[in-house]
């Protein structure tokens, strides 16, 4: 089978990029087919996402040369605080607080937002001679053989490689089609998400409110601006998208306190149904998948794009390394490494934070009082506190080179 690239991603997002530049670094070519238009993500307007990067997540843009951009535009975020909460009421006093200041001296994580990260991708990728970019196309068809995989874009080419990866989301095409089955359910949750101007600084200080219908998470961006991630009740959810902003505002600020001042909308804003949604299999053949279309987790904890750039830095170093041995890359033997170094770690972590959300996510006075207590017991262990802590950051023995900030 004669080869038009080494691997090819589907899926234009963030994942499918960072995996892209990361190839392309070793050596390997990539073919990138994004559905959607050249930049449509790029663009002056904020469209609602921003993402808490993890430290491991930073170190890992640093690697693959596009940190120095973002960071013009992100927010270090230096302590997260996360409390029960009630509508109109004074946060518990037992709470749980991460600050920097234990953690090796930098910052927790990072907030910026897609647009900027989908900026930085682009142009990333636009300098990178082994990477080829097909927008606003799609993959509809694939084919795995003995020597490689062959796939059908909708403007009707036909192409082929090595190995195909999935980066195309929770509704994976590529997992439906090599016969990828899924397990998941809906939250019954709707997150709305807009950002706010607010009248004091924030401080780099992230809060995680757990409400009785759902957590809302207030996370600090650049100037005094902050992103909201509000997980609703979806018929609560209904009604409050249908509020003009004026009554919008006025039902968050019962939520969001008055911490930090006057607050008012800084863009439009958007809703997404939230829901769990885990692959059975990361890997069919000569097919891998990444982030969401491996592992659709709720936001509450704002690890789906860390998870997603671990998912990236163990298949890019599993592929470089094989690579280099001489072996092919799209073999089963090469890929299950990567289903064996990841799926464990993933799947925890996605069934942890729905278990989170399942524990925080009512109003039950015996359930509301004894996660206080453990709030409040994890506070009070320096040693629990920086575990966790270290846990959230990507911070582990051994890790994949790329979360470590180097080069393959």
């Amino acid at each position: 089978m004669k080869h038009d690239s080494d691997v090819l991603i589907a899926g234009g997002g963030l994942n499918g990029p960072a995996l892209a530049l990361a190839l392309a670094q070793a050596g390997l070519s990539v073919t990138v087919v994004d559905a959607q238009p050249p930049r449509a993500r790029a663009d002056e307007g904020f469209d609602g996402r921003a993402y808490a990067l993890a430290i491991a997540s930073q170190r890992l843009l640093a690697a693959v040369g596009v940190w120095p951009p973002v960071a013009a535009h992100a927010q270090p975020i230096r302590q997260v605080h996360a409390f029960d909460g009630r509508a109109g009421e004074r946060p518990s006093p037992l709470s749980l607080r991460f600050d920097a200041a234990e953690l090796d001296g930098g910052p927790v994580g990072y907030m910026v937002e897609d647009r900027f990260l989908a900026r930085t991708f682009a142009d990333a990728m636009a300098d990178a001679a082994q990477i080829t970019v097909i927008a606003s196309t799609s993959v509809v068809a694939q084919e795995p053989a003995a020597a490689g995989i062959s796939v059908t874009l909708s403007d009707g080419r036909t192409l082929a490689a090595r190995v195909l990866i999935g980066a195309d989301g929770r509704r994976s095409g590529v997992a439906e089609r090599a016969g990828i089955s899924r397990t998941g359910r809906g939250y019954g949750q709707t997150a709305l998400v807009c950002a706010l101007d607010h009248e004091r600084p924030h401080n780099g200080v992230a809060q995680q409110v757990f409400m009785p219908t759902g957590p809302l998470a207030i996370l600090p961006l650049p100037g005094n601006r902050c992103s909201i991630v509000w997980s609703e009740t979806d018929a609560n959810a209904c009604t409050l998208a249908a509020l003009d902003d004026a009554d919008f505002l006025a039902v968050l600020r019962t939520r969001f306190g008055d911490h930090l001042g006057q607050i008012a909308l800084a863009g439009p804003r958007f809703s997404y149904p939230l829901n769990l949604t885990l692959a059975n299999a990361y890997t069919a053949p000569r097919a891998a998948l990444v982030g969401d279309a491996a592992h659709g987790v709720h936001p509450i904890a704002g690890q789906g794009l860390n998870l997603g750039l671990r998912d990236v830095a163990v298949l890019a170093e599993v592929l470089v390394e094989a690579a280099r041995r001489g072996e092919d890359i799209g073999a089963a033997d090469v890929l299950v490494r990567y289903q064996g170094w990841r799926r464990f770690d993933a799947t925890t972590l996605a069934l942890g934070m729905d278990a989170v959300n399942q524990l925080f996510s009512n109003d039950n006075p015996l359930l509301r009082a004894g996660r206080d207590l453990g709030l409040g017991l994890v506070q009070s262990a320096p040693f629990l506190r920086r575990a966790f802590m270290r846990k959230a950051a990507g911070i582990v023995p051994n890790p994949p080179r790329l979360l470590a900030g180097q080069a393959l």
